[in-house]
């Protein structure tokens, strides 16, 4: 049996975006092809995931074994270590991923919980595990000039490698926002996408 972490990213509900309504398609043909997994959602929102304050970073050395679990800034790096599988929803905003999707990763980047140093440099302790980001963008930045600023799944795919996961796939639907684009058709193609993924996720 897998655990699976839904990582979600945006303010607005699973009606009102885009996002999440290829993100929830992923995750109810996983349930049916993985009836045996543990899905945990985590919606960064709902949480109140902040920046971290002083007293939290002064929390991101070593931490002593059995503090992570119970602690409101550490356990967030517990839990995701804890995970065989990601999946990641969120919007692309101003070329990059929401500044809360940030901060959740400033809180699970923990030296000897998600990673840890050798006398090589880093290392990542989240080795054999895989991630699947779901991503909604208004324009056209999978190729040509626009892939040069795209930087919310260029980011996500090198700090999930930083921690040791190589095996990452993405699910974009894009030119969202483009004047006379289908959206419709565009959001239904990678629901299809996201539910042949999930299969074999």
């Amino acid at each position: 049996m897998s655990k699976v972490l839904y990582i979600k990213a945006n303010p607005k509900d699973n009606a009102s975006s885009r996002t999440f309504r290829i993100s929830e398609s992923f995750i109810e043909a996983y349930k049916g092809s993985h009836p045996n997994d543990e899905i945990i959602t985590l919606d960064l929102y709902k949480e109140k995931i902040d920046f971290l304050a002083y007293e939290s970073v002064t929390k991101h050395g070593k931490p002593e074994p059995g503090q992570a679990e119970n602690d409101p800034i550490l356990k967030y790096a517990s839990q995701f270590v804890g995970a065989d599988k990601y999946v990641f929803a969120e919007p692309l905003w101003n070329l990059g991923i929401p500044a809360i999707l940030k901060a959740y990763i400033d809180y699970i980047c923990v030296t000897g919980i998600t990673f840890t140093y050798t006398a090589e440099g880093a290392k990542g302790l989240c080795e054999n595990k895989k991630a699947v980001n779901i991503a909604a963008r208004g324009g056209l930045y999978s190729e040509g000039f626009m892939a040069t600023l795209e930087m919310g799944d260029k980011y996500l795919r090198t700090i999930l490698g930083f921690l040791g996961i190589s095996d990452i796939q993405t699910i974009a639907a894009e030119g969202l926002d483009i004047v006379g684009a289908d959206v419709d058709g565009i959001v239904q193609h990678a629901i299809k996408q996201a539910q042949d993924m999930a299969t074999n996720f």
